[in-house]
């Protein structure tokens, strides 16, 4: 007999899962190679999810390229991954940045002890992370990240334009 879970425990379950595995992997190909081997090898993903993530969301919200749509779009990641975040447009170009006071993937380090490593995976990850999401919008799109909360400051600002 199989449980039913409602759209809410299924979605759970499965953000769960996706952190879980994330983290779990990391870790143990650190453990067996090393740190720097694995935020090497976890960048390499990272080069590739955001495109997969980005062309999902633009196919599941018939939405298309541009600096408007990637702004659509990344609430939208940021929001389904528990992010706490402001958006503002900051120029006429449709240009904007995110302020993200709370950051899941940071937070789980702190959880974990391993907070000291944080501002590495940071400055590695999100900068990969972001400036794909940028490309898969438009060529003339870029990333700009202005700080960091995995560097002690109060917020992330990230910024496209």
């Amino acid at each position: 007999m199989m449980l039913e879970l409602n759209d809410k425990q299924i979605a759970d379950f499965f953000h769960r899962s996706y952190a879980a595995v994330d983290g779990l992997w990391c870790m143990k190909v650190e453990e067996k190679y090393g740190f720097d081997t694995a935020l090497e090898i976890d960048n390499e993903v990272f080069k590739v999810m955001p495109k997969i993530q980005a062309r999902k969301i633009k196919e599941l919200t018939n939405t298309g390229d541009g600096i408007e749509a990637l702004l659509q779009c990344l609430r939208t990641k940021l929001t389904l991954e528990g992010y706490s975040y402001k958006a503002e447009i900051t120029g006429n170009d449709g240009s904007f940045r995110i302020i993200i006071n709370e950051c899941p993937w940071h937070n789980t380090m702190v959880r974990s002890g391993r907070e000291q490593l944080s501002p590495k995976v940071g400055r590695r990850i999100c900068s990969t992370e972001y400036s794909v999401w940028a490309s898969e919008f438009g060529d003339n799109i870029r990333f700009e990240p202005v700080c960091r909360l995995c560097e002690g400051s109060e917020s992330c600002i990230i910024q496209f334009r």
